[in-house]
């Protein structure tokens, strides 16, 4: 199994927008101390996220909050979407690479 790490750069710019754009607030400082271990998804890019770099496995899903979609590198449709805990605490971003093949790259330039 994966370690926890911190976001890639690319990964934090799509949470950035995620958060940015979510139905819910999160604190300035959500960024602080984040760590993410990649899904066992087929390599689209999932992460479950830990706030505060804390792992706590009793966390329960809530709902989603945000979803943003791009196209890969190989013009196929992506969709990221974020994932909230019942505490409203950030825990996944799920990817979903609509053809299943695994995630090429997240776009330097995100809207």
């Amino acid at each position: 199994m994966e370690s926890n790490r911190k976001p890639s750069v690319q990964e934090e710019r799509l949470l950035e927008l995620l958060v940015k754009n979510a139905i819910i607030d999160f604190p300035l400082n959500w960024k602080n101390n984040l760590l993410v271990r990649s899904m066992e998804d087929g390599k689209m890019g999932s992460l479950y996220l830990y706030p505060n770099g804390v792992y706590n496995e009793n966390r329960k899903f809530d709902k989603q909050v945000s979803e943003y979609q791009f196209k890969d590198e190989d013009n196929v449709e992506v969709i990221a979407s974020l994932y909230v805990d019942d505490n409203g605490n950030l825990l996944e971003l799920d990817i979903w690479k609509t053809d299943f093949n695994p995630l090429i790259n997240i776009p330097y330039k995100l809207e």
